[in-house]
């Protein structure tokens, strides 16, 4: 046979893509048990690493509701000492937007973002009952298995969790595998590191580095919500460098959030490959329609 590779070598190269000779040198001259090469093999194969989202060809746009006492309100800057109430009525405010063409609704307990528990209860059952079947999701003092259970069951169809899944990896990552395709990385980013409770706090952890660690433990998180806290419902368009280096490293669908002020706006988006863009301030304020913002999620013109 001359110095033809045995078939075990062979074949681990053909599936490896290795050369032969780099492979039939980890042990010998490959005249050792199959099991040498495998086990060897894992030094010359990189590593496992959570690949990135491959954007579609539309991007969802997702109208927001904040609720605080009840009411329909926008932050500045996440500071609840500057709000401007929109709508007494958010069940109303969510029923226009489905009527305008949404199919996707963003809502935020803002309460319950700072107490840790639902607190507009009430208002979340009216924009459930308006939406009929449409994609509600709602973020803001999701911080355990009963709370997910408790509103899940209200018929919202996913749950955004920030604080628990920064202090809790692993735990989040056990509620992806147990309620997959329903939860929502949540990702609230002031200078790049992550905020917590209702944005009153900010971590020492990077939001790249949660984003990968989360897509180390499961791949069943339904998408990573990012917001530029400093950029929310300033009027002055996202941070979209920081945003691509979320999109770069993230394994899951990436929603912006903060910032969009602009159709134009929303074509950079769409042409970085964002899967979705959650539009507030700019929708209340008038500066976008919601139809001509759907008109671009629909015919996005990717370049990436």
């Amino acid at each position: 046979m001359g110095n033809r590779q045995p078939w075990h070598c062979r074949a681990l190269a053909m599936a490896s893509r290795l050369d032969f000779g780099k492979l039939c040198h980890l042990k010998r001259d490959c005249r050792t048990p199959l099991i040498s090469p495998l086990v060897c093999l894992s030094t010359y194969l990189p590593e496992s690493k959570p690949q990135a989202y491959n954007p579609t060809e539309t991007m969802e746009i997702w109208p927001a509701i904040d609720l605080l006492g009840g009411k329909c309100v926008r932050l500045q800057q996440g500071d609840y000492a500057r709000e401007t109430v929109f709508s007494d009525h958010p069940a109303e405010m969510a029923k226009r937007w489905f009527d305008a063409g949404a199919e996707f609704l963003h809502c935020v307990d803002l309460d319950g973002a700072k107490t840790g528990s639902l607190v507009n209860e009430q208002a979340v059952r009216g924009i459930v009952e308006v939406a009929s079947g449409k994609t509600v999701q709602l973020g803001g003092g999701v911080r355990d298995e009963s709370a997910i259970r408790r509103l899940l069951d209200l018929g919202l169809s996913r749950l955004v969790v920030g604080t628990a899944a920064l202090r809790q990896p692993d735990w989040f990552a056990k509620m992806c595998e147990e309620f997959p395709g329903k939860l929502v990385l949540g990702v609230d980013a002031r200078g790049g590191m992550v905020a917590t409770e209702g944005w009153l706090e900010t971590s020492s952890t990077p939001a790249t580095e949660l984003i990968n660690r989360i897509g180390e433990k499961t791949r069943r998180c339904a998408a990573v919500v990012y917001t530029d806290i400093e950029k929310d419902g300033m009027m002055a368009g996202p941070n979209f460098a920081s945003l691509l280096q979320i999109e770069k490293c993230s394994p899951f669908p990436v929603i912006a959030s903060g910032g969009v002020s602009s159709l134009e706006d929303l074509r950079k988006l769409a042409a970085q490959g964002t899967a979705g863009a959650i539009v507030g301030r700019a929708l209340y304020d008038g500066a976008i329609r919601l139809e001509d913002a759907l008109e671009i999620g629909r015919s996005t013109g990717r370049t990436s």
